[in-house]
C-alpha cells in the first residue's frame, strides 16, 4: 500500500472526526440552550399568571368584605386564571387558588364588614387569605418545578 494513501486516509479520517465532534458539541450547547429558554419563559408565564391571581383575588375579596352583592363575572375571571394554572402549576398551588375563591364566595355571603372590623381583621392577621397560595407559588418557583 502506498504511504501516500494512509497519509490521505488518516487525514480524511481526523478531518471527519473533527468534524463530528463540532457538530455534536454545537448540538449540545444549543440543545441546553433551548431547555433553559423553555424553562424561563415558563417560569415567566407562572410568575405573570400568579401576579394576575393575586391582584384580582385581592380586589374581589376587598369587595367581599364591605359588599354583600356578588358580581359573578370577577369570579368568571379568577376560574379562568385557575383554568389556566391547571395547564402550567402543580396541585398545591391550583388546590390553594380554589381556597382562596371558596373563602371570597362565602365572605360575600356574610355581613358586611365596618372599617373597625376590617381594621381588627387586619391586626389579628385574619385577613390574608392568599398566604397559603402565595407559599405554594414560591415554593414551586423556588424548586423550579415544571409541568
Amino acid at each position: 500500500m502506498d504511504t501516500s494513501y494512509i497519509t490521505a486516509v488518516a487525514a480524511l479520517g481526523g478531518a471527519a472526526l473533527g468534524g463530528f465532534t463540532s457538530f455534536a458539541t454545537s448540538w449540545t450547547t444549543l440543545r441546553v440552550q433551548m431547555k433553559a429558554n423553555k424553562k424561563a419563559s415558563s417560569t415567566s408565564r407562572r410568575q405573570e399568571l400568579y401576579k394576575q391571581f393575586i391582584e384580582d383575588a385581592s380586589r374581589i375579596y376587598g369587595d367581599a368584605l364591605t359588599h354583600e352583592k356578588l358580581e359573578l363575572t370577577r369570579l368568571i375571571g379568577l376560574y379562568a386564571l385557575i383554568s389556566r394554572m391547571r395547564v402550567l402549576s402543580t396541585q398545591s398551588v391550583i388546590g390553594n387558588a380554589v381556597k382562596v375563591v371558596q373563602v371570597i364566595t362565602e365572605v360575600y355571603k356574610q355581613p358586611n364588614k365596618t372599617p373597625d372590623e376590617v381594621d381588627d381583621m387586619i391586626r389579628n392577621g385574619r385577613v390574608d387569605l392568599l398566604q397559603g397560595f402565595s407559599d405554594a407559588c414560591r415554593i414551586e418557583l423556588e424548586t423550579n418545578v415544571s409541568i
